[in-house]
């Protein structure tokens, strides 16, 4: 199985530059066109948040148009630009199946669960999952124990140091850690909001944040540093489960020279 993952596409309204400077809609497009062309297919496109930079109907219907030609299940959750009545309202077959309160959901189609969380705060940049997503997620997790598990949120619950970022983190993260340990079949977690590709271990298993196809945060590592951003080669996240084991990649969004060969028509080592 393998399992796409982009995040914090900041969609905005047509004819408007995310500060100025990002056209994050011809980012998108471009992603799409990426994922179209793998061999093969993503069989899921997950979204970890932040569809939208101002959580408006206008961009959500962006998204949508930009999104609508992959020819496979977009599965989104909401980031802290969006909001949880956002999403729902874009995706109302997803806001059917959504439990706690929350658009927190689990789709069971495929040989990996997808535990889908919803994080976000309503008017806060930080996350919080709450009891009654906490509770559902460890209810979810005991119902299926044999059956592998990728759990996927908008907010990381572990510090990057990244400062400005870390305090936008998850504010629940040790109650989540302590939820996940208890269950063995969770493959990994994954998570969006830092633009940038980070792995760590988290409650015992691998745990990872997803670039952006559009802007990277800076990374700056200066407890005093200000916040800002460049222009780094976009990119996402390939997730291949091979009936064991979950294998993270990054795929750089683009055309890059290449493929060459290592070896010549004769099968020798080109020198």
């Amino acid at each position: 199985m393998l399992i796409a993952q982009i995040t914090d596409t900041h969609i905005r309204p047509s004819g408007t530059l995310a500060y100025g400077v990002v056209d994050t809609a011809a980012h998108l497009e471009r992603a799409v066109a990426h994922l179209q062309a793998l061999t093969p297919r993503p069989e899921v496109v997950l979204v970890t948040g932040d569809l939208t930079d101002f959580d408006r109907p206008e961009e959500y219907a962006r998204f949508r148009a930009l999104t609508d030609a992959l020819p496979v299940p977009l599965l989104p959750i909401p980031g802290n630009h969006d909001s949880t009545a956002g999403v729902a309202a874009a995706f109302p077959k997803i806001a059917a199946q959504a439990q706690a309160g929350k658009l927190n959901y689990v789709v069971e189609d495929f040989p990996v669960r997808l535990v889908m969380l919803d994080s976000s705060v309503a008017g806060a940049p930080h996350g919080e999952l709450g009891t009654r997503t906490l509770s559902w997620l460890d209810e979810t997790l005991s119902a299926a124990p044999e059956r592998p598990a990728l759990v996927a949120l908008h907010h990381p619950p572990f510090l990057t140091g990244i400062r400005h970022m870390d305090l936008q983190n998850l504010r629940d993260g040790q109650a989540l850690e302590q939820v996940l340990a208890r269950h063995g079949q969770v493959l990994a977690l994954i998570c969006g909001h830092v633009h940038r590709t980070v792995f760590t271990r988290f409650a015992g298993v691998p745990a990872s944040i997803c670039p952006s196809p559009a802007h990277a945060v800076s990374l700056d590592f200066d407890p005093a540093g200000e916040p800002g951003f460049h222009m780094e080669p976009p990119g996402l996240h390939l997730h291949r489960f091979d009936g064991g084991r979950l294998v993270t990649h990054l795929s750089f969004i683009g055309q890059y020279d290449g493929p060459h060969p290592f070896f010549g028509p004769d099968r020798t080592l080109l020198g």
